[in-house]
């Protein structure tokens, strides 16, 4: 339980232990410190309702939509609004729907709330669709969704979105 300190034993004087470490005993750098507890998790991005976006979003994180985005989005977590809508394609480890997405979905988790209005195929590894949810497109299951394999069988429209339908129309 306790032991006898070594205070009679040669060593360092204390003088000498107020300086740096010699060469031959290497001290870690400050920078090489690695914390036990993990750093907090940063909060979701918010794109706000009046924000229109009109490009491709991508982040390690996560993010929040309750505006309008033209493009792709890839993230961790990505929570779709209700006053949200996306046109593009969405790819996220976890996606909640409670908006509007026109485009392809891929996750491995995916999940539309009964206020979910998607037009697009989705692709998961997992799926909840409540009642109430208005969905148009294709399910299929993949065991790892978010690889794009299957995006070149397909090729995706220009401009992230529906826009050859609109060109389609006009000639």
């Amino acid at each position: 339980m306790f032991s006898k300190s070594k205070i009679n034993e040669p060593g360092p004087k204390a003088d000498e232990a107020a300086k740096p470490a010699s060469p031959e005993m290497p001290r870690p750098a400050p920078q090489d410190f690695k914390p036990s507890a993990p750093k907090a998790k940063p909060p979701a991005s918010v794109l706000s309702n009046d924000l229109h976006i009109t490009g491709n979003l991508k982040t390690t994180g996560d993010i929040q939509v309750e505006g309008t985005v033209e493009g792709d989005i890839r993230a961790h977590l990505l929570t779709i609004g209700e006053s949200a809508t996306i046109k593009g394609e969405v790819t996220a480890d976890d996606v909640v729907i409670n908006g509007r997405i026109v485009g392809r979905v891929r996750g491995l988790k995916v999940r539309l709330t009964a206020t979910a209005r998607v037009e697009g195929d989705i692709i998961h590894k997992t799926i909840a669709i409540e009642s109430g949810a208005h969905f148009e497109g294709s399910v299929q299951r993949q065991d790892d969704p978010l690889s794009q394999k299957g995006k070149a069988a397909a090729p995706a429209p220009q401009g992230g979105g529906q826009q050859p339908a609109k060109a389609q129309q006009n000639g």
